[in-house]
C-alpha cells in the first residue's frame, strides 16, 4: 500500500507539481480513500518526504553502482561514463525533479541528498587520489572532489529542469570537457 501510494504521490507531483499536489489528489490515483492515505502518511508532507526519500535512495545506489564499477578507467571515459550516470538517475521529469530541488530542505530530507553527495564524494576521492599522477598538482583532492561533484550535479539538475535546446550527448560531450580541463595539469607541469 505505501508503494501504491508513493507511485501516486510522484505522478502526481509530476502531473501537478508541489502546488498541485493534495492528499486528496494523491489518494484518487492510488485508488483509495483519503483517510486510508492518512493511515499511512499525516499529510502531504509528509507523503512528498516519502517519495523523495525512495527517489534518493534508487538515484544513490544506481548512480554508486556505476561509478565505482568504473573507479579503473582513464579519466574521459570516467569522467563521462559517472556524469551519464547521474544524468540518468536524474532524468525522471522535470517537475518532479522541480519539486525535490525546491522543497528537499524545507521537508526535512535534505540528509538523504547529502549522504548521496558524501557516497559521490568518496567515489570521486578514490579516483582522484588513484590516479593522481595524471592530474594537476596544485589543488587538493578534498578541494576538487568538493567542486567537481556539486558542479556535475548543479549543471545535470539544471539540464534536467530547463530542458535547454542542447542535445544529451552535446552536453554530455561538454561537461566532460569542463571537468577534464578542471583536472588537467597546466603545461608548466608536464
Amino acid at each position: 500500500m505505501v508503494a501504491r501510494i508513493l507511485d501516486a504521490a510522484q505522478r502526481v507531483l509530476i502531473e501537478q507539481g508541489y502546488e498541485g499536489a493534495s492528499t486528496n489528489r494523491i489518494a484518487g490515483v492510488a485508488g483509495i480513500s483519503p483517510g486510508s492515505l492518512y493511515q499511512y502518511f499525516p499529510n502531504k508532507d509528509a507523503v512528498v518526504a516519502a517519495v523523495i526519500s525512495r527517489f534518493s535512495d534508487q538515484m544513490a545506489a544506481q548512480v554508486a553502482d556505476s561509478v565505482s564499477a568504473h573507479l579503473d578507467q582513464p579519466a574521459p571515459t570516467y569522467v563521462r561514463v559517472s556524469i551519464a550516470a547521474l544524468l540518468d538517475a536524474l532524468d525522471v521529469h522535470p517537475e518532479f525533479l522541480r519539486a525535490i530541488v525546491e522543497h528537499t530542505p524545507r521537508l526535512g530530507v535534505a540528509s538523504k541528498l547529502v549522504a548521496f553527495e558524501q557516497r559521490i564524494s568518496d567515489l570521486t576521492m578514490a579516483y582522484l587520489t588513484l590516479n593522481r599522477r595524471h592530474l594537476r598538482s596544485d589543488t587538493t583532492h578534498s578541494t576538487a572532489t568538493w567542486m567537481l561533484v556539486r558542479l556535475v550535479e548543479h549543471l545535470c539538475i539544471r539540464y534536467v529542469i530547463d530542458q535547454p535546446a542542447i542535445a544529451r550527448e552535446e552536453f554530455l560531450d561538454e561537461i566532460t570537457v569542463l571537468v577534464l580541463n578542471y583536472l588537467r595539469p597546466y603545461p608548466s607541469e608536464a
